[in-house]
């Protein structure tokens, strides 16, 4: 048996403009991706095997409700795994969960093509073969078969492109209200903008990426953050709209990540940080101090 264990990243949404629906039903997104030091964590032991046996094991403070059977995306990329290159697998894999769930942080995602790139790593495959069979696992499973922080997202989010950041990293205060916010609902709700008004968007997003890429400070390329689907959470989802108006009452910088319900700040210092979590802190908020890439700093 082979063993492997790596860290499983969450991502928050820098820019996140729906671009067009397409007639499959899926959106198409401009977005940029940063992966943060969130993490859940994925151990897996594995071998060839003349026959297939799988055991999934869901460990952490939030694994409590994950089932592990074959509805759990973890299995799923191990099956698109062995179908990608006709092997079959006897694997123990667990899933330490750290990343809170229907959170727009995509732990789900994570797991999955974390488990995808630990395999890859075991039997010395190509994990970008996989980007087609990521893709159809999730829209936001093939973002974690690269090894880049930061990537410009397109098409349905799977079109991806590493993203060269020269400015200065700040630290992120996520604070998950212990919300579950269906992705599918928050797309149903969002009306699309005018395509005038979307091209207007996009261009933001060609600033955000020039302004990262010329070192730019916090203060100058933050103001380029956007996400659409606010518009189709906050005025629906009152834990969310409370944390997003709590931090403007700040003066964060402040965004809510994906279809929500965590939002994020960002400061140029970790005490900063440390003081605005502080603030952040209520009765059923859970409270992150992270920053992009690396490890965790603190875990609250």
């Amino acid at each position: 048996m082979h063993t492997i264990s790596l860290s499983a990243p969450a991502k928050v949404n820098l820019f996140l403009e729906v671009t067009g629906k397409r007639p499959d039903g899926y959106h198409e997104l401009a977005t940029l991706f940063a992966k943060i030091s969130l993490s859940d964590y994925i151990t897996i032991s594995a071998d060839q095997s003349d026959e297939e046996d799988l055991f999934l094991e869901i460990t952490g403070p939030l694994g409590k409700g994950l089932q592990a059977d074959e509805s759990n995306l973890v299995l799923r990329a191990v099956r698109a795994f062995e179908e990608e290159f006709n092997i079959k697998l006897k694997a123990h894999i667990t899933l330490e969960k750290h990343i809170p769930m229907g959170a727009g942080l995509g732990g789900g995602s994570s797991d999955a093509g974390t488990t995808l790139l630990a395999l890859c790593r075991i039997f010395n495959k190509d994990p970008l073969r996989l980007l087609p069979r990521a893709a159809k696992l999730g829209a936001d499973v093939a973002l974690f078969l690269y090894p880049d922080t930061f990537l410009k997202g397109e098409g349905i989010g799977e079109k991806l492109t590493p993203v060269e950041v020269n400015a200065p990293l700040p630290y992120v205060v996520l604070v998950y209200p212990d919300t579950h916010v269906p992705t599918k609902g928050v797309f149903a709700r969002l009306h699309l903008d005018s395509a005038n008004n979307r091209l207007t968007k996009t261009s933001l997003l060609d600033k955000l990426l020039l302004s990262l890429k010329n070192a730019d400070s916090l203060q100058e390329w933050s103001s380029f953050l956007f996400n659409r689907l606010e518009e189709a959470v906050l005025p629906y989802v009152d834990s969310v709209k409370k944390l997003k108006d709590d931090f403007l009452q700040l003066k964060a910088i402040t965004l809510m990540s994906g279809s929500g319900s965590t939002v994020f700040a960002l400061t140029s210092t970790q005490e900063q940080a440390k003081d605005l979590a502080e603030k952040m802190k209520k009765e059923g908020r859970k409270v992150f101090i992270t920053h992009f890439g690396g490890k965790t700093d603190e875990n609250n």
